[in-house]
């Protein structure tokens, strides 16, 4: 498998000087087309020899991701979902083939990147072609009432200066969340009408981190989400779910307060269900969690 880097500044309002640079490059792209192998399938994926974002290659944490979200599948299954830093999309194809997940991708408003995901849709079967969102962390948001249950990302956090601006796009895509359908459980599914709840937090940021920057600046990101009124659960793995702090659950016609989310001990995928359910009826013992960032991988 052939893996290169990418870098996610794609992603981010217009730094200073970015126009001027914008103006010296060619507006020429070309390309080099790769097979990666993601779990269960190989995707051709076409990745920008250079662009002038930095949205032309693949991480290796997006295929530790995938393997990831293949573990904790019950956690994603059924949710609207849109993908922060998409770069080429493979991510999303991926869970599109793999789950049929309704997915989103989004990036830095630049067409040659919407056309580069459209061109990896088609030729990996993916047809109509993913929809896509044009978004610079920081900006306005394009849609102004967020119906995403899901956002997720992997390996976003390298540009610290570029924490506020990401920070800002997630707590509007959290705290604006209007669910498409009114009557489905906004926080977790329920399994059988029982009280064994499968899913993610609805509306939730599920964010895999795999590269490693001073802790330091990993705090800067954390403790301004939660200056943002957002909390963070570590889940294992280096994979963040952030939540907004006043969430609810919907059980029938009751609204249930959920607890802040804080980080779990547990490392073990088969607990999870259980400790997202406890966490909603208040039952986790307070030794079962402990706050970011004092995670161990």
């Amino acid at each position: 498998m052939d893996i290169a880097l990418f870098s996610p500044s794609s992603l981010f309002a217009d730094d200073e000087g970015c126009d001027s640079d914008k103006e010296k490059m060619e507006s020429y792209q070309s390309y080099v087309e790769r097979k990666h192998d993601f779990p269960g399938m190989e995707l051709l994926i076409r990745e920008f020899s250079f662009h002038q974002l930095n949205a032309n290659l693949l991480w290796p944490g997006t295929f530790a991701f995938a393997e990831w979200l293949v573990q904790h599948q019950s956690l994603i299954g059924g949710q609207r979902s849109i993908e922060l830093g998409s770069g080429t999309g493979a991510l999303a194809i991926f869970l599109r083939k793999s789950f049929e997940l309704d997915i989103t991708t989004s990036d830095y408003d630049d067409q040659e990147i919407e056309e580069n995901i459209a061109y990896n849709c088609r030729v990996n079967g993916i047809m109509p072609v993913l929809p896509h969102v044009k978004h610079s962390w920081g900006d306005d948001f394009p849609v102004t009432d967020p119906d995403w249950d899901l956002i997720i990302a992997s390996d976003i956090l390298l540009y610290v200066k570029q924490y506020p601006n990401l920070i800002k796009t997630l707590a509007f895509l959290l705290k604006f969340y209007k669910p498409k359908d009114d009557s489905a459980i906004s926080i977790m599914e329920n399994e059988n009408k029982s009280e064994t709840y499968k899913g993610l937090p609805r509306p939730a940021f599920l964010m895999s981190w795999r590269r490693r920057i001073g802790k330091e600046d990993e705090l800067l990101f954390f403790n301004g989400c939660k200056d943002a009124g957002l909390e963070v659960m570590h889940m294992g793995s280096r994979v963040f779910c952030i939540t907004p702090r006043e969430a609810t659950v919907r059980k029938g016609t009751e609204e249930l307060p959920m607890k802040p989310a804080l980080s779990c001990n547990t490392h073990d995928p088969a607990d999870l269900s259980d400790l997202f359910k406890n966490i909603i009826l208040r039952q986790v013992d307070a030794s079962e969690l402990k706050p970011v960032p004092s995670y161990t991988n």
